[in-house]
């Protein structure tokens, strides 16, 4: 993977070698086309003269459109937010430089809207954790071009890594909370739903704003989840009537409220949402239950607590930094905590039925195949780097690649899925590739755990089968990839009818099949091909 990017000062220290070309500096006579990503980070250069240099940066605004005119639009163009290192002003009423800032940082993120392979990455998240003497050295400047000091290469490094997993879409999914002392101030059974400290005055403010905060986490996608050692009956009580409580019962997806072992805990609440442990970030004041989630439960994530209150709302902003940012949240993100109640629903349901056929037949579900297009490729894109379990390749796509496969001629279909429970939203893709004209490949395939154990995969994909055999499609082809977390996938294409043609030796399967009849479906599935 090759990225160019464009500077006009020593930007080496903070990007490295590896695998990145760098422009001269202020040179744009270079638009290469054989790279795979372009980052634009320039900088406010170091300039007495506010006129002129308002005048340099204003030059910036053209130059980067210039740029971005002649850029592949299927590759991912990241543009940093000019900031300015060295403010300095003659008069308190010059503020041209600052107009200057604004203005070419507006449009840089007005691009980013208007154009969705454009990213716009705020700079001044890293820049702004360091006082003007930490942040520039001027030795290293007047001898190198380089005005980010050279000591934060590594502390740049780690928060790039972390803008580029938001970037791709990548997070953790899901946020276990203890309650006494995390959630709120003080023991609940011992202080009673009055007594605990939240709300009014400190410390009760600070775990109000911290559940205020953890409230706009779910609304942006993340999962919530309680793991506390407490009666049931008397959270429910808190959640039911204390005034102060701003995370309720329907925030959270899953809750395991009991006095069983908060590791037993944790592997039943990954079960019952269907996600990897790895997928977890716990929250707990007591170092103990921390540490032995830690011993017991290594793929968890576990932070340390904060020791006083007031660090909390610091404690979030770490939390979603290292964690929990995306560069975009979709619907499905928006609404994940009530599919998660919806999916509690259908299991209880699912008790009533003797039978799953009957069981099936109860939920009316209803499934749309839907074309790739602008609306839904960030989401196509985000379960390629999300889904895990259901996922025969594990191919990881960016939005610029899944459209450049669209421009190769690929055909990609995403799968939305409702039924009398809720709307689960977009939870599968299937990506095509043209081989030869009467022959395709599967290359990728994969579906959301939401929507797993109802025979919506098989009736997803037989649909594509039958789409491809009304089209004259003779022959499919596909690929299994085995990891660590698909083996559940094994032997789905066998379920599907397909021949196993080779195993390779890393146990990887090539699949072929003939389409010369209709799958069959089952007809309590109301499927729409749009």
């Amino acid at each position: 993977m090759i990225t160019f990017v464009y500077r006009n000062q020593t930007v080496e220290p903070l990007f490295g070698d590896q695998g990145i070309v760098y422009s001269g500096y202020d040179d744009i006579s270079q638009v290469p086309q054989d790279v795979d990503s372009y980052i634009w980070c320039y900088q406010v250069p170091v300039n007495a003269d506010s006129a002129q240099l308002a005048q340099e940066i204003a030059s910036y605004r053209d130059k980067l459109d210039l740029v971005l005119s002649k850029a592949d639009n299927n590759k991912p163009f990241i543009i940093f937010s000019l900031v300015n290192l060295y403010p300095l002003k003659l008069t308190g009423d010059d503020v041209a430089v600052d107009h200057a800032v604004m203005d070419f940082n507006r449009h840089a993120s007005l691009l980013a809207e208007q154009h969705p392979h454009v990213k716009w990455v705020d700079f001044s998240e890293f820049t702004s954790r360091y006082d003007a003497w930490s942040l520039v050295n001027w030795k290293y400047y007047l001898m190198s071009q380089s005005l980010i000091n050279p000591k934060l290469a590594h502390d740049f490094q780690d928060w790039w890594q972390q803008v580029e997993r938001g970037l791709a879409l990548k997070r953790k999914k899901c946020l276990v909370l203890d309650l006494d002392n995390t959630l709120w101030g003080g023991v609940l059974g011992e202080d009673g739903v009055d007594g605990i400290k939240l709300g009014g005055d400190y410390p009760g403010k600070a775990f109000s704003y911290w559940q205020r905060a953890l409230v706009q986490l779910a609304h942006n996608g993340v999962i919530l989840a309680v793991c506390s050692k407490n009666n049931e009956t008397d959270v429910q009580e808190a959640w039911d009537c204390n005034p102060f409580m701003e995370l309720k019962r329907e925030h959270f997806s899953a809750w395991r409220i009991n006095w069983t072992d908060k590791v037993t805990n944790i592997r039943d609440i990954a079960e019952e949402l269907n996600i990897g442990l790895d997928s977890i970030v716990f929250i707990d004041d007591s170092p103990s239950e921390r540490e032995l989630v830690k011993q017991m439960l290594p793929q968890v994530t576990v932070p340390d607590f904060p020791e006083k209150p007031y660090q909390l709302m610091p404690f979030f902003k770490q939390l979603v930094e290292r964690y929990f940012r995306i560069y975009a949240v979709t619907p499905e993100d928006r609404n994940k905590t009530q599919q998660y109640q919806a999916n509690a629903m259908r299991k209880a349901q699912q008790a009533r039925f003797a039978d799953m056929d009957s069981y099936l037949r109860s939920l009316a579900m209803e499934i749309d195949i839907i074309p790739a297009d602008d609306f839904n490729l960030p989401r196509i894109a985000q379960m390629t780097q999300k889904t895990n379990q259901f996922n025969l390749t594990t191919r990881r796509y960016t939005e610029a690649e899944v459209r450049q496969r669209l421009n190769d001629g690929w055909r990609v279909y995403c799968m939305s899925v409702r039924d009398r429970f809720g709307d689960s939203g977009v939870t599968g893709a299937i990506f095509l590739e043209p081989i030869d004209w009467d022959t395709v490949g599967i290359d990728s395939l994969l579906l959301s755990c939401r929507v797993l154990g109802k025979g919506i995969e098989e009736a997803f994909m037989g649909s594509i089968l039958n789409l491809l055999h009304e089209e004259g499609v003779q022959k499919v082809v596909a690929d299994y990839i085995p990891t660590a977390k698909n083996g559940q996938t094994a032997d789905f294409y066998d379920r599907m009818g397909m021949e196993c043609i080779s195993i390779a030796d890393d146990s990887s399967k090539h699949y072929a099949m003939s389409l010369d009849k209709v799958f069959e479906l089952k007809d309590y599935y109301n499927i729409k091909v749009l």
